[in-house]
C-alpha cells in the first residue's frame, strides 16, 4: 500500500467519525435532551392521597405532552424536601420551581388566603364556588396578591370539605366534645364553635385517628378520606360540608416562568386553568362513586348534623367571615362581594 493510499484511508475514517459526531450533536434527540427543562415540584399531598395521583400526576403528564417532553416535572410528595408550610416561601425565592399548597399555608403572605382556603358554611353547591372564583374575579385577586411574592397562583379545583368522625354527631354536646384534625380557617372555625380543632400533618393523620388522639378529621371529602384509609377507623361521614372552596392550589415561581422558552409559559398557565374545570367536575363525579362504595363495602354511614347544630355553626361562621374581612381592604371587598352573591342566591 502506497503512502498516498494510506493517507486517503485515514482521511476517510476521520471524515466518517466527524460526520458521526456531528450527526450525534445536532440530531433532534440530542437537541431535545439538551433543551429539556426540569422543575422540582414539592407537594403538600402524601403519595397516598387521591389528589397526588389525580391532580399532580395529571398536570405532570399534560405539561410533558404539550411541551413535547421539553418541560419535565420532578415530583416530591409531602415532607420530602421541606414542610408543607415552607413551600410558598421556597417557590417565592425560586428554591424550587413549583409546588402545591393549601392556601391556609400562605396566610402570612396573602390576606385572601384564609378566604381561599374556605369560609365555613358559605357556598352550598360546588358550582357556586367555581363561579365565584372564575366569573366574579376572586381567582384574579388571589393571583394579584401572590404576584407580589413572585408567585403565579392557580386553584387546582373547588370541592367540599366534609368530616369523618368515629361517633355520630346527634346533638350540640356531641359536636363540642369533638377533637378534630383540621387546618387553616376551618381549624379556627371548629375551635371557635366549641370543638377542639388541631393541626396534624397528612402523613400522621391515620395514626392520630386510629389511636384516639383525634375523634374526627377532614381530608377533602369522601375521596380524600378513603385514599388515606380513614374509613377503617371512622365510620361516619358528616354532612353538610364544612365549606366548599379552592382548598388546593398550584404555585409557580415567576422567575421559573420567565426563563421558559417563548410560548411555554402560556402552555403552563393554560394547562393549569383547564385543570381547574376538569378536576372540579371529576372530583364531584368521584365523590359520588367513592361514597357509594365505602357505604356498601365498609359500612360507612352518612351523618347529617341536626338542624340546630347547623344553625349554631352558621352563626359562628358568619362572625368569622367578618373577621376575615378585617385582614385587608381586598379581603373586605371579597367578603362583601360574597355576601351579595349569597344574598342573590337566597341564602342570606
Amino acid at each position: 500500500m502506497t503512502l498516498l493510499s494510506v493517507f486517503r484511508k485515514q482521511l476517510m475514517i476521520g471524515g466518517s467519525a466527524l460526520a458521526f459526531a456531528t450527526a450525534t450533536v445536532f440530531s433532534p434527540l440530542a437537541q431535545a435532551a439538551e433543551d429539556t427543562i426540569t422543575w422540582k415540584v414539592q407537594s403538600h399531598w402524601p403519595g397516598s392521597s387521591s389528589s397526588y395521583e389525580d391532580s399532580l400526576k395529571r398536570i405532570k403528564r399534560v405539561l410533558e405532552e404539550r411541551t413535547d417532553g421539553k418541560l419535565e416535572l420532578e415530583l416530591y410528595e409531602a415532607g420530602a424536601l421541606f414542610k408543607a408550610q415552607e413551600t410558598f416561601n421556597a417557590v417565592s425565592r425560586g428554591v424550587i420551581q413549583m409546588g402545591t399548597i393549601s392556601p391556609a399555608y400562605a396566610q402570612d403572605k396573602m390576606s385572601l388566603a384564609g378566604i381561599a382556603s374556605g369560609l365555613p358554611f358559605a357556598f352550598r353547591n360546588v358550582w357556586e364556588a367555581a363561579y365565584f372564583h372564575k366569573n366574579m374575579g376572586f381567582e384574579d385577586m388571589l393571583r394579584e396578591e401572590a404576584a407580589k411574592h413572585n408567585v403565579y397562583y392557580s386553584t387546582d379545583k373547588v370541592y367540599p370539605t366534609e368530616m369523618v368522625v368515629k361517633k355520630p354527631i346527634e346533638s350540640w354536646d356531641d359536636f363540642t366534645s369533638l377533637k378534630v384534625r383540621s387546618s387553616g380557617a376551618l381549624q379556627k372555625f371548629l375551635s371557635e364553635a366549641g370543638a377542639a380543632g388541631t393541626y396534624i400533618p397528612g402523613g400522621e393523620l391515620y395514626q392520630a385517628l386510629s389511636s384516639g388522639v383525634v375523634d374526627g378529621a377532614h381530608w377533602g371529602a369522601a375521596q380524600g378520606a378513603a385514599s388515606m384509609g380513614l374509613y377503617e377507623v371512622a365510620k361516619y361521614h358528616v354532612q353538610p360540608a364544612l365549606n366548599i372552596a379552592g382548598t388546593d392550589a398550584f404555585i409557580v415561581s415567576q422567575k421559573a416562568l420567565d426563563k421558559l422558552p417563548e410560548g411555554m409559559a402560556k402552555i403552563v398557565k393554560d394547562s393549569l386553568n383547564e385543570q381547574f374545570w376538569i378536576r372540579t367536575s371529576e372530583y364531584l363525579y368521584k365523590e359520588r362513586i367513592t361514597l357509594a362504595k365505602v357505604m356498601a363495602e365498609q359500612d360507612v354511614q352518612i351523618n347529617t348534623m341536626p338542624q340546630d347544630v347547623q344553625d349554631k355553626l352558621a352563626k359562628t361562621a358568619q362572625k368569622m367571615w367578618d373577621e376575615e374581612a378585617k385582614r385587608s381592604d381586598k379581603a373586605a371587598e371579597v367578603v362583601e362581594k360574597l355576601k351579595g352573591f349569597l344574598s342573590d342566591l337566597g341564602y342570606l
